[in-house]
């Protein structure tokens, strides 16, 4: 959590406390059993998260930077990505703290620490893949979670608890 800490100086107390109960549920070894457990909602259907660890967290730091470079230079006006964005592929500064139930490769959480004059440092972002676009979800890690718990953001509904019975 330290090295996070350092590289994020501005990640916010909730993220750690969070981190601290549950250290990632992608992948991670517990008790000598692997696990993925959905653990975060989302606002597009069908899509929960799994909260990264604080090493994935680590890990990944600098990967949107390697390849969503389109995106922040706002390369295709077709593809929609909020004002509040900042568009300093080298200001960039996220946190990725969550990868969707397909490993990812659909959509990705972020904290922003570099927002533009219109954004708010600390905002939530979502990166979804096909169609393309990066919005702002929350104005802040907090208030992302105040939406999960207000169920806002859910992802176990009476329809998918049907699917899977």
């Amino acid at each position: 959590m330290e090295k996070l800490r350092i590289l994020y100086p501005d990640i916010p107390d909730s993220l750690l406390q969070l981190l601290e109960i549950v250290d990632g549920t992608y992948w991670r070894k517990y008790a000598e059993e692997k696990i993925t457990l959905l653990f975060l909602g989302s606002d597009i259907e069908e899509y929960p998260y799994f909260l990264l660890s604080a090493q994935q967290m680590i890990d990944t730091k600098d990967d949107f930077r390697e390849w969503g470079d389109y995106l922040i230079n706002r390369e295709f006006d077709d593809i929609p990505v909020d004002v509040g964005i900042c568009n300093d592929l080298e200001k960039l500064s996220w946190l990725h703290f969550s990868d969707c139930v397909n490993n990812g490769g659909t959509s990705q959480l972020f904290i922003d620490f570099s927002p533009s004059p219109e954004g708010k440092k600390g905002q939530v972002l979502r990166y979804l893949h096909d169609p393309d676009e990066l919005v702002i979800i929350a104005d802040s890690f907090d208030e992302y979670l105040q939406m999960l718990m207000d169920e806002n953001y859910d992802f176990v509904t009476e329809d998918s608890i049907e699917e899977w019975e």
